[in-house]
């Protein structure tokens, strides 16, 4: 499942197209191509025999989570409030906070990232939701709450696709980002994960991943 195999180093010498175009910097050649993994997803994320489908959903989510925050810590020092004001992905996209009282608030992208972080972790610590000891039986509510997981996590793709994609090629990540992304939007995809209005910020992307046979419907 790990196949990532992280290992981030900066290209040195190299400048890229400045902030205002990185919508069209990520589906750029030869960026857009640059995976680790030949062919497409679908064996990877098929619900293996004599698995259970909520033991691989909240192992796959998990696995996400964390690959993505890496990637985010990786980029954090350029995502502040001054940068990012606003949770943006893209023209016209911008991203609320809900609160406890479900008041929609506008934060920038660093807070919101900390709130939605901080919300997944402890969802993902919450033993009556998540059950780590043998013979316990998950919530009725998984589905659900990984649905509400998959949205968050992919917001924060949108973020960093369009606001950081340069910091993304500087620091030679572009081909295990592709990679997580494809992944991520294959099981998705797989488990009726996330909806096509969610998509839409990515959705030239996903058409290219399409396309190039990358993911499958």
């Amino acid at each position: 499942m790990n196949f990532l195999g992280l290992s981030f180093g900066k290209k040195n010498a190299k400048s890229y197209k400045q902030k205002s175009a990185q919508q069209q910097l990520y589906l750029s050649e030869p960026y857009v191509n640059h995976m680790l993994v030949q062919g497409n997803f679908k064996t990877i994320v098929e619900l293996p025999k004599y698995v259970d489908v909520n033991e691989w959903l909240s192992f796959n989510t998990f696995e996400f989570f964390n690959h993505l925050n890496l990637f985010y810590g990786s980029i954090t020092a350029f995502c502040t409030p001054e940068e990012c004001p606003t949770m943006s992905a893209g023209p016209g996209v911008e991203y609320t906070w809900s609160d406890s009282l479900s008041k929609k608030v506008r934060l920038s992208a660093p807070q919101y990232i900390d709130y939605m972080t901080t919300s997944i972790e402890n969802t993902l610590n919450d033993e009556s939701i998540f059950p780590t000891k043998s013979g316990a039986d998950f919530s009725k509510e998984l589905i659900p709450v990984i649905k509400r997981m998959f949205v968050e996590m992919f917001r924060l793709f949108a973020h960093i696709y369009h606001e950081h994609y340069d910091k993304v090629l500087s620091l030679n990540e572009e081909p295990h980002f592709n990679s997580l992304f494809a992944h991520f939007i294959s099981f998705s995809k797989e488990f009726d994960l996330l909806e096509r209005k969610e998509l839409q910020p990515l959705s030239e992307l996903i058409e290219v991943m399409l396309k190039n046979d990358v993911i499958c419907l």
